[in-house]
């Protein structure tokens, strides 16, 4: 099996219409937007706008619903993009061992000079020194670390 490949998981996506395209914007602003100001707002009915959202969800595309954090607000104020050199073909070994890291944010494998791109949120710039130098160092299959800290870090609506 290839390496991004997990086995059974979703089936492939369906292509999406205009009217899934407004609904995932909707959602993406507001997670919380109910079923009835779904459907008003895309001008279906609220069955649906119903059947629509599950099949989104069923079909993968989307991925869960949750709160958009102010990192800073909410005592994480340090946040640094880290990229990281593996060894070959040790992939799902690290990115195991990432999912674990406490404040870890996001985790892509990336083509280019580095293998891994690693984004995290740490209170401060002791616990960020304290996670890279003793945390990812110590990670067998990881071969380098680069630390980008980040100034400011605005979240972006969707343009679909």
């Amino acid at each position: 099996m290839a390496e991004g490949q997990e086995g059974t998981g979703p089936p492939p996506a369906r292509p999406l219409d205009a009217i899934d395209q407004d609904i995932l914007r909707m959602l993406q602003a507001d997670g919380r937007a109910s079923i009835r100001s779904v459907a008003e707002r895309v001008h279906v009915s609220r069955a649906n706008a119903y059947a629509r959202i599950n099949r989104l969800v069923e079909d993968g595309v989307i991925r869960g619903f949750g709160a958009r954090v102010d990192h800073e607000r909410a005592g994480h104020g340090t946040s640094a993009y880290i990229t990281l050199k593996i060894v070959q073909n040790t992939w799902r070994t690290v990115r195991e061992q990432l999912r674990q890291l406490p404040g870890a944010s996001h985790i892509a494998l990336v083509g280019g000079d580095f293998d891994v791109l690693l984004l995290v949120h740490t209170p401060d710039n002791r616990t960020l020194r304290e996670l890279v130098l003793t945390r990812l160092q110590a990670i067998p299959e990881v071969l380098s670390t680069r630390t980008l800290l980040v100034f400011e870090e605005e979240d972006l609506e969707p343009q679909w």
